[in-house]
C-alpha cells in the first residue's frame, strides 16, 4: 500500500517528527485537490451521488481518516481543517472566486 504526502504528514504527526504548528504551516502552503462533486443537474444526477465517493489521496480525506481512526485529536483535526481551509480560500481569492475577507 502506497501513501501519499498528506498521510505521511499525518504519521509525522503521531511519530512527533512534527509539530502541529509545522504540518498546519505546510497545509496552508499547499494547493488541495477539489474532492466535491458538483450540483447534480438532473434527478438522475441526484440518484447517482446518494452512493458514497471512494476517498481522494492527497486531499483532505487523508486527516479525516487519521481522524476516525483515532491517530490524531479533534484539536489537531481542527486545526489542520483550519489550515486547509486557509489554503483553500487563498487559492480562491488569486483565482478570483472570491472576495477578500468574504470566507474568513
Amino acid at each position: 500500500m502506497s501513501t501519499t504526502d498528506v498521510a505521511d504528514l499525518m504519521a509525522a504527526l503521531r511519530d512527533g517528527r512534527l509539530t502541529l504548528d509545522e504540518i498546519a504551516e505546510l497545509f496552508r502552503r499547499r494547493t488541495w485537490p477539489i474532492t466535491r462533486r458538483p450540483m447534480p443537474a438532473t434527478y438522475a444526477e441526484m440518484a447517482e451521488q446518494q452512493d458514497p465517493e471512494a476517498d481522494v489521496p492527497g486531499s483532505f480525506d487523508d486527516v479525516r481518516a487519521a481522524y476516525d481512526r483515532g491517530e490524531i485529536t479533534w484539536k489537531q483535526y481542527r486545526t489542520l481543517a483550519r489550515a486547509v481551509a486557509d489554503a483553500i480560500n487563498a487559492t480562491a481569492r488569486r483565482h478570483g472566486n472570491i472576495s477578500p475577507g468574504a470566507a474568513d
